[in-house]
Parts: C-alpha cells; structure tokens; sequence
C-alpha cells in the first residue's frame, strides 16, 4: 500500500484499522477447553503417525535381512559350482602320457584362466615333485618362503584325499610375500588314479582373497562386503564394495568342502529404512500430516491475522513519521492534474496547508501569477502522457507571501500495485541555497582569476620597466637632439629636416611603448565570460606583445607553428589567452638555468579528434628545459602549491579549471631527451553553438 498516492486521509486510515482489529477479535473467541481437545487430536494422530512409521521401518529392515540371507545362501552356491568346475579342469591333466613340459603347458593355460590359483604342482605317490607352473598374471607367491616350508598342509589334504578317495581341501593358512604383506592360501589335493591305482597328486594352491574377486566379486560385490572368517570374526580376506550407509546387515554361512570348511559372511550397508516403504502407508501418512497441517494453520490464522495487523499498522506509522521527517516536498496529483497527497515538507516549502492543497487542479496556488498560462501548458503536455527527463527540471514556485523562489521537479508516473498508472509522484527540491552557493562560488572564481593575472602582471611588472626605459630613452634623446637643432640659427633649412626626422622618430616609439601598456591594460581589465568564435591565430596574436617581453630578457627563441586552414575555436578568449600566457611563462621559466643552452619555445596548434568522431583544436606548449619530477608531478595541478619562490601557485590550477570548462583536460608529458609539452583541446566552433552567457 503507497501512501503517496492514496487520496483517503490518514485519520480515516487508522480509524478503518481500528475497526478490522475489533471485529477480528470478536470473531475468535478461544477457551480453554476446545484447546485441550484440539491438543488432543494432534496427540492422537501423531501417535498413529509414529507408530506407523516405525512398523514400516521394521518391516523394511526384515526385508533388506532376508534378501541379505538369501544373497549369501546364493554366493555359497556359487562358490560349490565354481570349485566343482575347477576340479573338473583340473582332471583333464591327469593322463599319465603327459610329459613334464606338456602338463606346464597345459598347466599354464589353466593358471591364466583361473586367476584365483597361484600354483599347480605334479607329485608322484611317493609325494615327490614331478612338474609345478607358477601364475604367469603375478609374481611366484614362495619367492619369500620356500615351498618346502609351508607344505604340511597340502601333505594333510593329500592324506585326506587317500581316505576320501576324491579332492580334499586344506585348512587355511597364513603366506608371507616379498613386499612386507602376505595373504591366506588354501590348498587342493586331488588323486591321479589309473584303473584304481594311485599314481600322484594334482596340488592347487588357492589365494581366499582372488577366490572372493573372482567368483563372487562381480555378482555380488556392487552393492555387499564379502569376507572369509574364522569362528571368532577374523577376516581372512575382503571384496567387494564398502558403502558409506551407516546401518549394517550381516548374514553368515558355512562353505562345506571336502576335508575343510569355510564361513562366508556378507555385510551389506544400507541406508535408513524407506519413510514410506508401501503406498498404504504413504497415504495413511500423508493424510496425517495433511491433517496435522490443516489443525496447526486453523490454530495459528487467527495469531497470523493479529499481528499482520499490528505490522500494517506499524508500517504506516513508520511510513508517515518517514514522511513527515523529509525535507523534500512530496507531491503526488491523479491523471487529471488534481494533487492527491502532499507531505509536510512540501506544505512547509509553499506556505499552504495540506488541506488547502489535495484536492487542487491547475492554476495551483504556489503558481506565480504571471507564469499561470505557462503552467497550465506544461501540465497539459504532463497529463498527455509526456514523461519527464530523470534529472527533472527547474521551475518557479511562490509562497504563499508572495516570495518567488527556484525549486527541482524530478517527477515519475505512479504506478498502483496492478501496474496501471494512477498518477504523477513528484520531489521538489528548493534550490534557493544552492543558488546562492553558485553565484558565490562563481564570484570567487572570478576574483580568483583576476588576482591570478594580477599576479601574472606583477611578475611582469620589471619585464615592463626594462622595455618601456628603451622607447623612453629614445624619445628623450630625439627630444633632446631637436632642442638643440633649433637653437642652431645657422643651419635653419638642414634643422627642420634633421626635426622632422627626429619627431617621427618619437612618434614611433612613443606608440611601440602604448602598445605594450594597452596589452597589459587590455588583459587585466577584461573580465566578461561570453563565449565566442575565436581564430586560433588571433588568440596567439595576443599573447605575443606579454610573451616576447620575457623571451627577450630570458634570451628565449619563440616559435609558432599553426596549421594552415584552422576553424575558430568556441571559447572565452580572455581566459583562454590567460592559460596559453601562463603556459608559455612556466616553460620560459623552467629554461632560466644556466645548463639550457638551447632555450627553445614552441607554441603549436593544430586539429585533432578529442572523442570519437566530434573535432577539435589542439594546443601545446613545448619547452626543452629539465622536465618535471614525480613528486613535482603529483602535485602538480593543486593549489598553492608551487616551486617559485615568489609564485602564488595558482596559474596551473586556474589554467586546469578553465580547460575543464571548455570540455577538456589539462595534460603534461615529458618531451625526450628533455623538456615538458603541455597541451589541451578546444571545440570547433559551429552555428549551433548558443553563448553560455544568455543560457
């Protein structure tokens, strides 16, 4: 809600709040005891919900167990399958018409398609070695042992193997390897028979650890932890996937092999059961919750509602004590021009009171009366649909006693909270001080300005004297000589040719000594702003008379380079001549050192792009004495600060400032091997161009 462009009054809006509160706490009328039936209910239905959800747990986590169980019961039984093949593989090296180098060769095959065997050895009945093959997929696992050492067990399968007339397996054992770690083996034993006769052995040697990858790895290691252990929980070896869920299933089963017995264990990490493991249950839940839902926002509405209308209400005291406290007047007026609100500030700033003004249409009563007509058109063109520049726009407002004074209008369309315009939301700014502060400051500037050249002429003052003794001196000796040519009686017709000579001869320099006077007079008593189309080369014109009277006694050569065909420059002559004097002075000055011998000045103009496409003047002023210093160059451009014993400091930060005004920038760099250059830019002049004198 915006107060700004509300046209009900404010008592009426506190009045209209105050009565919604009151009816609002007629319409809930709370005991005590529908209280504790409600907390009732929701005790209820939360139980129901509790227990239901904990039943689901418990079913889902008997499910996950008897998939477990039945999981391991099926990797036993693929573990039998797969030793039965092996065994199977293992009786096609039985014949006895092998020879040793054939059955290694036989016995390599078999060693590279079961991965999980390590070594596959042939003993005659007498349990003595006839041919053995290591694992080609891996390093011998008895480089660290001998294998002398370590065969009682497989002597004990081989002896079972006797008395169960078929393959006996080992009892695990512990085999140490080269790299520090070790692994558990398990050996197999198997007859070599012909027509009922014992012949020999087939011994394998099994790693548990390749057993587990290999054969169950693949089916049921994704998702399980596979183990062999021993009956107190030792793990002999592990596969499989450890999963980061934090509750654990576990399921064991006994692996029955000829001669020995193994305990596989399957742990399978699973998350927290399912909050909702069936659709039933998800529904009965989900209308709980719906429910409890429903009972807590019934119960709480009412709450919600009272304070909404506490913060409305706060929000609007703090939105009007905001507004009274500005001092910018606020005025908003309707798509006919009637003022709908006005904030104190701006009642403060006319003199009327709010009622005199919401309500109002045009002339308003701050109007001066002679600006009526103008008003009225302006605010025609506003209604129309014409919107405002952002910056706003300068107009005239009188108080009611009749004062005038300037005021900023920066104005917006009102926009209500369906996005239609309702209206015109306006700020007015009284910029009376600020006025006065500008013409202050621009007084100031003037007077800063004349006291620069004043200053500048003050240093000049010697400059003068030495050149003015000279035309002087020349009058009064051609004086003298003609005063004493007259009193000659004798030479009377030679006399008044000889006087004639001599009075032109003062003519001239009595007017060369006016001329330098009249440039000083000229540039110190001219003092108006206007800006005008001025020729480049006349603005060097006339600078020259000042410039050459401190060349002259610094023994400094001028030169002046100016493009031919120049456009005039949009400028203040009078100030632009003070910076290009200034300028040429400083670089005069910084040659005035016994080590510049070569004291060169150059004044040059030409044309150049000062943006991207508009064309402008160029100035620059080049000297070839010793440059300027960093620190120097930091400070160069601040007021009063200055490097001459008896400067002021105030020619670069003046001639800076009236650079600026123009549209450009003062800048220096240094002039290789030595010496300054100093240039700005002035704008063409056109005839679009208005004087800034009349804006």
């Amino acid at each position: 809600m915006n107060p700004l462009g509300a046209t009900r009054p404010m008592t009426t809006q506190r009045q209209f709040l105050n009565q919604a509160r009151a009816k609002l706490d007629e319409s809930l009328p709370w005991d005590s005891g529908r209280r504790s039936l409600w907390a009732a209910l929701i005790a209820l239905v939360l139980a129901v919900l509790v227990t239901l959800v904990w039943l689901a747990g418990r079913y889902e986590a008997s499910q996950v167990q008897a998939e477990l169980e039945q999981d391991t019961a099926n990797a036993v039984g693929d573990l039998r399958g797969g030793l039965r093949r092996q065994v199977q593989a293992l009786q096609a090296l039985q014949s006895s018409h092998f020879s040793p180098s054939d059955w290694q060769t036989r016995a390599l095959e078999l060693l590279r398609d079961n991965r999980d065997w390590l070594r596959v050895e042939w003993r005659d009945k007498s349990w003595q070695l006839q041919a053995f093959a290591d694992s080609p997929l891996r390093a011998s696992a008895f480089e660290r042992i001998a294998r002398t050492d370590v065969l009682n067990d497989a002597n004990q399968a081989c002896q079972r193997t006797k008395r169960l007339n078929g393959p006996a397996y080992s009892s695990t054992y512990f085999l140490p390897q080269s790299d520090g770690l070790g692994m558990e083996v398990m050996e197999l034993c198997l007859p070599v028979t012909q027509s009922g006769d014992l012949l020999g052995y087939m011994v394998v040697t099994y790693s548990l650890q390749e057993l587990l990858t290999e054969r169950l790895g693949a089916t049921f290691g994704r998702k399980n932890e596979l183990s062999f252990i021993e009956p107190d929980g030792t793990r002999l070896a592990i596969a499989g996937t450890q999963r980061r869920e934090q509750r654990v299933f576990t399921s064991q089963q006994l692996v029955d092999l000829p001669g020995n017995t193994l305990l596989l264990r399957m742990d399978g990490r699973r998350g927290a059961p399912d909050l909702f493991p069936n659709v039933l249950t998800a529904l009965v839940t989900g209308m709980s919750m719906a429910l409890i839902t429903v009972m807590v926002l019934l119960t709480k509405d009412a709450r919600r509602r009272q304070k909404a209308e506490r913060d409305l209400a706060e929000a609007l005291a703090f939105r009007k004590a905001m507004e009274d406290s500005l001092v910018t007047g606020l005025r908003a007026r309707d798509l006919k021009g009637c003022i709908t609100y006005v904030n104190p500030a701006f009642c403060q700033m006319v003199g009327w009171e709010a009622e005199a003004l919401i309500g109002k249409n045009a002339p308003m009563p701050y109007w001066p009366p002679e600006m009526v007509d103008e008003y009225q058109q302006r605010q025609a063109i506003r209604m129309a649909g014409n919107v405002p520049p952002r910056e706003g726009f300068e107009s005239v407002f009188m108080r009611q006693d009749g004062e005038r004074f300037p005021v900023l209008i920066i104005e917006a369309p009102l926009i209500s909270v369906r996005g239609e315009q309702t209206g015109w939301m306006g700020a007015v700014i009284d910029i009376s001080e600020q006025r006065r502060i500008e013409e202050v400051s621009r007084a100031s500037q003037e007077r800063l300005q004349a006291t620069a050249r004043l200053a500048t002429v003050g240093e000049m003052a010697s400059l003068l004297s030495h050149e003015l003794n000279q035309p002087l001196a020349a009058i009064a000796s051609y004086a003298n000589g003609s005063l004493n040519l007259l009193q000659d009686p004798q030479a009377v017709p030679q006399t008044l040719d000889d006087v004639h000579m001599a009075l032109r001869r003062i003519a001239e320099q009595a007017e060369r000594a006016g001329r330098v006077i009249n440039s000083v007079h000229d540039f110190v008593r001219r003092r108006d702003q206007s800006r005008e189309p001025v020729p480049p080369q006349a603005l060097l014109d006339a600078i020259a008379p000042l410039m050459n009277l401190q060349a002259r006694k610094l023994q400094v050569r001028v030169v002046m380079r100016v493009e031919p065909h120049l456009p005039s420059v949009w400028c203040d002559r009078t100030m632009v001549e003070q910076v290009l004097l200034n300028l040429a002075r400083n670089g005069m000055q910084a040659m005035d050192t016994p080590q510049c011998l070569d004291r060169v000045l150059a004044l040059q103009v030409q044309r150049t792009m000062t943006h991207a496409e508009e064309a402008g003047v160029e100035f620059s002023v080049t000297d070839l004495g010793a440059g300027i210093g960093p620190d120097v160059a930091a400070q160069l451009f601040n007021p009063f600060f200055t490097t001459k014993v008896e400067g002021m400091g105030l020619g670069l930060s003046l001639c800076r400032t009236v650079v600026e005004q123009h549209g450009g920038q003062l800048e220096f760099e240094e002039l290789q091997p030595q010496g300054t250059v100093f240039r700005f830019t002035l704008p063409v002049a056109n005839s679009s161009k208005p004087n800034l004198s009349n804006a």
